[in-house]
């Protein structure tokens, strides 16, 4: 939907959205990479469709606090290979953040955090992705949720939406990485949309007119789904999801 009227007088207004979401796990990732492969991420960056996610933008630039965040991380300069060398940033950043809700607004800028070293989710991935665009590695903001289960010890809060970053690695391509769970993204993590940052992929975006104070209410709901869905209403990438789960189950057995 792009737009919407409500003319007449109202005091309330409802926004639902439900999504059925086929999810199948992502490919495991190697042990590390090879060290000469810092030359090939270089040339991918060099790519003009990945200037936007190496350059500054709104939520994700460099500041004095950010640079002494990476020199008490070991962040100053690239270290081994791609692969290991985020995968330690991603820890750090865990390490170093405690995850505080509400300590932040959505249009913070990252000193309130890296100054309070504790945030949400949407700070972490600010962070991440400022510190790796200052090493030339491009990184995007994911939008999205996170299923959790009883198995899982997210720190993330669960009837919300989540923020995690995506990084792209030569051989690999973009994986993402979820610096306030300490986790790699893969079949918990539901990707809505991705942008330089928090400003391109807001779930709803717009402006009223009127008088009247406004109060703002949030809640999502993540859950498992074991009824399949009727064919008649199965998109077409759906179909396809299907046919290529059933094929690997029966090259399984």
């Amino acid at each position: 939907m792009h737009n919407f009227d409500v003319p007449a007088a109202h005091r309330q207004l409802t926004i639902t959205a439900e999504a059925l979401v086929l999810l199948t796990p992502p490919e495991p990732l190697p042990s590390k990479l090879d060290d000469d492969s810092w030359v090939q991420l270089d040339e991918s960056a060099a790519a003009v469709e990945n200037w936007d996610f190496l350059a500054a933008s709104k939520y994700a630039r460099p500041t004095p606090l950010l640079d002494d965040l990476a020199r008490d991380i070991g962040a100053l300069s690239r270290k081994g290979d791609p692969l290991t060398f985020v995968k330690l940033l991603n820890t750090a950043i865990y390490d170093h953040f405690d995850y505080a809700p509400q300590t932040t607004r959505v249009d913070s800028p990252i000193d309130e955090a890296l100054e309070a070293r504790r945030g949400v989710c949407q700070d972490f991935a600010h962070i991440f992705i400022a510190l790796l665009r200052r090493l030339r590695i491009p990184a995007r903001y994911v939008s999205g949720y996170l299923y959790h289960s009883r198995e899982e010890h997210d720190r993330s809060e669960q009837d919300a939406t989540h923020a995690w970053v995506e990084v792209l690695l030569p051989a690999l391509g973009w994986v993402g990485f979820d610096p306030t769970n300490n986790l790699i993204a893969g079949q918990r993590h539901i990707r809505t949309a991705v942008g330089r940052d928090y400003a391109d992929v807001p779930p709803t975006r717009g402006i009223y007119r009127g008088r009247g104070e406004v109060e703002l209410e949030v809640g999502v709901r993540v859950a498992p789904s074991e009824a399949p869905l009727p064919d008649e209403e199965l998109l077409p990438v759906y179909i396809e999801q299907a046919e290529i789960l059933q094929q690997q189950e029966q090259a399984q057995q």
